[in-house]
């Protein structure tokens, strides 16, 4: 059994207060809206819809927590970052919750920051790193949508991303496809590795 192979839905939470209270550890998985973290998280687990998939990027608007096992243990998926159309006030709302939850939660083990292979390191990206690598936490980089490039091109970008993430502790980075299924063992051998 995978450590997503029992992957299921816990709740939904909009409040620090509501936050799970017999939570072991967390791994938050975080991303820019279009960047395919739905989908990671359902090929992780080898679901097709246990995180939703939508063709209108941005629309997590809380965190949800899926369950990994008896041991407390939790995959939680924030939302994604940069597209959602919604009025400042909700805005600042998940910001504040997205800010204290990931400085301030003390089960929280590490971040998956999901980033499109064709386009890594946006703005948004790198404040994501600025912000939450002063935590100490690890961060684990999924390329994702790897297929859409070439070996060469793979070799090229793995390269690129891993010179700028030397700049930041704790980083580790790879290849990842949903599609084709490739970097799912790396990827839970990592996450495990948080959680042990």
């Amino acid at each position: 059994m995978t450590l997503f192979g029992k992957a299921a839905f816990y709740t939904t939470v909009n409040h620090f207060r509501d936050l799970p209270v017999d939570s072991r550890g967390e791994i938050a998985f975080a991303g820019r809206s279009n960047a395919g973290k739905s989908s990671a998280i359902n090929t992780l687990a080898g679901r097709t819809r246990l995180a939703f998939v939508s063709k209108t990027p941005g629309r997590t608007q809380h965190i949800n927590f899926f369950s990994l096992d008896e041991q407390g243990n939790f995959l939680v998926d924030l939302p994604g970052y940069g597209f959602a159309k919604v009025p400042d006030k909700i805005r600042l709302h998940w910001e504040n919750l997205l800010s204290r939850y990931l400085r301030e939660r003390g089960q929280l083990k590490g971040l998956v920051l999901i980033m499109d292979a064709r386009h890594p390191l946006t703005e948004l990206d790198i404040r994501m790193l600025d912000w939450f690598c002063p935590t100490g936490k690890p961060v684990h980089v999924l390329l994702t949508k790897s297929d859409k490039l070439s070996r060469q091109e793979g070799i090229k970008v793995l390269r690129e991303v891993g010179e700028f993430l030397k700049a930041y502790p704790n980083c580790s980075l790879q290849l990842f496809s949903s599609l084709k299924k490739t970097g799912m063992k790396e990827a839970e051998e990592v996450m495990a590795r948080w959680l042990a």
